[in-house]
């Protein structure tokens, strides 16, 4: 079973049967919406998964909804799915995030290959997203002196020109480095390095 869920929305009730039923012979849980309004209203900020997206529909269309959804900090990755599809609108879709451009008719295989990948992709970011606000918590509770300590830490100074530097104790250093690396979960500076290295 592969983890996540694909959203089909397609107004063509024949095809979201047909591609709900190809995602679950693959092992990929789908949920089906008859329209991009629909989708709307499911969705939350924390929906997660893939989005495979028809195009043309009645009312809102794929393109607007996906429009939509960018506007309001929506990150699904979206493959969406056209019989009329052009270039320029294929090459306008892509570079405002959407992930692939798939024509009618497709490939089966090739398009749930697309689909797997896409949600591969997505735990990935939930992950980093995760991390970097695990990250972003524990830079938060550091005080003022221990995020001090840590600019000079990083910075390759040892405990004596740190306690110049700031004017206290170099057992004051050490009490408060001690509670940085605590804090932050590693063990040395290079690991402080390491662990910081990925928001710059």
């Amino acid at each position: 079973m592969t983890e996540g869920v694909v959203y089909i929305v397609d107004d063509d009730e024949a095809i979201r049967d047909a591609l709900g039923w190809l995602f679950q012979s693959r092992g990929v849980t789908a949920e089906c919406f008859s329209s991009a309004e629909d989708f709307l209203a499911a969705w939350s900020p924390g929906c997660s998964g893939c989005l495979v997206l028809d195009i043309r529909m009645e009312g809102m269309t794929g393109l607007e909804l996906f429009d939509r959804l960018c506007e309001m900090g929506a990150k699904l990755p979206v493959i969406f799915l056209t019989g009329h599809g052009d270039v320029p609108m294929a090459v306008s879709a892509l570079k405002k995030g959407a992930r692939d451009f798939v024509e009618k008719p497709f490939n089966d295989n090739e398009l749930v290959d697309k689909v797997i990948e896409a949600l591969a992709w997505e735990m990935q970011r939930l992950a980093s997203d995760a991390d970097a606000a695990s990250l972003a918590q524990r830079l938060e509770n550091l005080t003022l002196r221990e995020r001090q300590v840590m600019d000079k830490v990083l910075a390759g100074k040892l405990n004596k020109v740190i306690a110049d530097d700031l004017g206290i104790t170099m057992r004051t250093v050490e009490v408060h480095r001690a509670h940085l690396f605590e804090k932050m979960g590693v063990k040395t500076a290079v690991e402080l390095a390491q662990l910081l290295s990925s928001r710059r």
